[in-house]
């Protein structure tokens, strides 16, 4: 508890403090609603992006909708979106246009991978190792360059302007951003293996600025694997 509030009053007087570390075995914890507390992750490669996967894991007790992953560009404030839905669902936004995906539970940690290919248009996603049938999507657009990357919170406009309503309480870890459509062994690796890492975003060498209200604390680990973070 004691570092927890260490962490919180260090970021909260360090506003926009540039951090790069090895998080592995760690989380970002979200400890409370807010419009103010977010972690802004810097990408490697600026783009523009073809071709976009992004693989992370969460645990929310939340049973409202929330945004777990947030790109916006100068002219999209959607340009790529993952949104969870209490009514079960996913929506991948990709240039401002939503694709849905139905039947999707929430139970304790879960990963979640989603990719997207501008050549083909294919959306896929895979949450806790299962795939969901396969969609067409977008097909042509391209993701604009020097991209705004949020963790917490759906920019409404480029890099600000936040909604209480969508924001993210839980825990957040092992975040991975690809400039390709990740392949089928790619996604094992990734979610049984743990040993691929993002060329855009890596989670073993994150960059990122947290703001508000904002903890990194170590993963506890699950007596049973399959429910818990790396």
């Amino acid at each position: 508890m004691l570092k927890f509030l260490i962490i919180s009053v260090l970021f909260s007087k360090m506003p926009g403090y540039l951090m790069q570390e090895d998080m592995n075995g760690k989380v970002f914890l979200f400890p409370e609603e807010s419009n103010s507390s977010y972690v802004k992750l810097l990408p490697e490669k600026s783009g523009p992006y073809k071709a976009l996967s992004v693989c992370l894991r969460y645990y929310s007790w939340l049973y409202r909708g929330f945004t777990l992953f947030s790109l916006a560009t100068s002219d999209i404030n959607n340009d790529f979106h993952l949104f969870y839905s209490p009514r079960h669902y996913f929506r991948v936004s990709v240039g401002n246009e939503d694709l849905i995906f139905k039947g999707i539970n929430l139970e304790t940690w879960r990963s979640l991978c989603a990719s997207w290919d501008s050549s083909s248009g294919v959306v896929e996603i895979w949450i806790h190792g299962n795939p969901y049938p396969r969609k067409i999507f977008q097909k042509g657009h391209i993701i604009s360059k020097d991209p705004s990357i949020i963790i917490g919170q759906e920019q409404l406009l480029h890099g600000n302007y936040f909604n209480i309503t969508q924001s993210f309480v839980g825990e957040i870890s092992d975040i991975h951003m690809w400039d390709t459509a990740l392949t089928f062994k790619n996604i094992s690796d990734v979610l049984q293996y743990n040993n691929l890492t993002g060329n855009v975003i890596s989670w073993s060498s994150l960059n990122y600025k947290a703001e508000g209200h904002i903890a990194v604390l170590p993963c506890l680990k699950s007596m049973y694997p399959i429910s818990t973070c790396n």
